[in-house]
């Protein structure tokens, strides 16, 4: 299993799923709707999200899979992120669980990603977990 999971997160207090996919021209992943509960007994939602899945990769393996969404997809989300409608997400979510291997440490995106992060107004989250065993 990969140390890294990818995914483009769109979060609006306003716009249902269905409203953000018309506007994208592209259907999610996975959504959730303001009003829905995560439980019966949970608040309902204030807010929907609309989350692309990218994959389960390094982020450098996964970059060719975000830039063939394409530029109009990165416009499209720049226009609903300045329209104040939505908050556009690149979200990166890293599991350390050894230390000492190569492939589960740094971040390295290229110039290219950064630009096209640029174009869609997405900010970058990073999170990171470290899981090691006690000795």
């Amino acid at each position: 299993m990969s140390a890294f999971r990818i995914y483009l997160r769109v979060v609006s207090e306003t716009l249902q799923p269905e409203a953000v996919s018309r506007h994208l021209g592209v259907e999610p992943d996975e959504s959730t709707s303001i009003g829905s509960r995560r439980r019966p007994q949970s608040p309902p939602r204030s807010h929907s999200t609309w989350i692309r899945r990218a994959g389960r990769a390094r982020p450098e393996d996964l970059e060719p899979v975000i830039l063939a969404w394409g530029q109009d997809f990165a416009e499209s989300l720049g226009r609903l992120a300045v329209s104040d409608d939505a908050a556009v997400c690149l979200q990166i979510v890293q599991e350390i669980r050894d230390p000492d291997d190569p492939q589960q440490m740094g971040i390295f995106l290229s110039p290219a990603l950064l630009s096209w992060l640029a174009v869609s107004h997405a900010s970058l989250d990073i999170d990171q977990y470290v899981y090691t065993d006690p000795q």
